[in-house]
């Protein structure tokens, strides 16, 4: 006898299912699938729209002169002169342009420099320098007037001065006028015949007492050989009194 059972259909899973609507539906289902796992390129983006950096812009050479042409300010000391600060500072125009420029600080006196002055060193002679333009034509040029100084002992000692700062001989007003009264009473043709120089046939003569041999080996040059000369006495007693102590300022009696 036959075997009897129910034939039942089977039953595909949800898996046979998915694999047959895919082969049913055929190339029509596939190509939303294979859009949807294919990437697509991003459009190249052009060479030509690259930001190109630029350099900055070289600074202006005026601005650079500027720059290093910025002055600075030196504190008077005991011992300095003009001459002596020019040099060491290399000031363009020497001790001459140093004065022009602290003008108003020092006064008429180019040799009348005190411990405690604040000089500005490359001020009006480094701006000029950077100028990129020169001056109208018809500018009047500014000529420095002369220095003139009075036939008396103010005079002298100024003028004195004045020559001591081209030389770099130390030295301030105070400290020659002080020695002269005290050597001649500011008697220009004072003349010692009593002490003991007098005795070895070298009197001390002029402003500051000075004997000939001393006045020889510190003669400065540009002023006069006779040793009555004012300006020649007090500038070659300076110059002397530089070597032996430092300066005539330190001088307080004979010497």
């Amino acid at each position: 006898m036959p075997a009897t059972g129910n034939h039942r259909r089977r039953t595909s899973s949800s898996l046979t299912r998915g694999f047959i609507a895919v082969s049913a539906g055929g190339a029509a289902l596939a190509l939303p699938l294979i859009g949807a796992t294919t990437a697509s390129a991003a459009p190249a983006q052009s060479v030509t729209a690259a930001t190109k950096t630029v350099a900055p812009a070289a600074a202006p050479a005026k601005a650079i002169a500027a720059a290093k042409a910025t002055p600075s300010v030196y504190s008077v000391i005991a011992g300095d002169t003009l001459y002596k600060i020019a040099a060491g500072h290399s000031v363009t125009g020497g001790w001459q342009q140093l004065y022009q420029d602290n003008r108003e600080v020092i006064g008429s006196d180019p040799g009348l420099i005190r411990p405690g002055m604040k000089l500005t060193i490359g001020a009006k002679a480094e701006s000029t320098a950077v100028e990129s333009k020169p001056a109208a034509s018809s500018a009047t040029p500014v000529v420095a007037k002369p220095v003139t100084y009075t036939n008396n002992l103010d005079g002298w000692i100024k003028e004195s001065l004045a020559v001591m700062a081209q030389h770099g001989i130390p030295g301030s007003y105070d400290g020659i006028h002080r020695n002269i009264i005290r050597e001649s009473s500011g008697n220009p043709k004072a003349i010692n015949n009593w002490d003991s120089n007098a005795a070895k046939g070298t009197p001390s003569k002029g402003l500051l007492q000075v004997i000939d041999p001393t006045f020889k080996a510190y003669h400065v040059a540009g002023t006069s050989m006779d040793i009555y000369d004012p300006v020649a006495n007090i500038t070659a007693a300076c110059n002397y009194a530089a070597a032996k102590y430092g300066s005539i300022d330190n001088v307080f009696g004979a010497y």
